[in-house]
């Protein structure tokens, strides 16, 4: 198991942008994959981006072009940056690891983005 708490949530208006942080308590964290999710109130969590312990990246089609997905692990540190954000960007975001599993097996607590119109 690694600790994972992330930073950097807020309230922002439309167009505006916002860096999240999920700082890991281990450096475990250089070999895991690394994930971000999110969940709007009544709706499920989703997936916004990956990246491997490598760098490589992936995201969803409704973040690309707008979010950038990084990690530094001599900080054992993964970030979010979020520009052009929308209304419907609101939600609670949660960085997530995968460690010698195939499934998301650590989360962070979340912390709150809220996007004004």
């Amino acid at each position: 198991q690694v600790q994972l708490v992330e930073s950097g949530g807020g309230l922002v208006q439309a167009g505006g942008s916002l860096r999240l942080s999920c700082a890991a308590s281990d450096s475990i964290f250089t070999i895991a994959s690394m994930g971000w999710f999110r969940q709007a109130p009544g709706k499920q969590r989703e997936l916004v981006a990956t990246i491997t312990s490598g760098g490589g990246a992936n995201y969803a089609d409704f973040v690309k072009g707008r979010f950038t997905i990084s990690r530094d692990n001599a900080k054992n540190t993964m970030y979010l940056q979020m520009n052009n954000l929308k209304p419907e960007d609101t939600g609670v975001y949660y960085c997530s690891a995968r460690i010698y599993a195939p499934t998301w097996n650590n989360w962070g607590q979340g912390t709150q983005v809220t996007v004004s119109s």
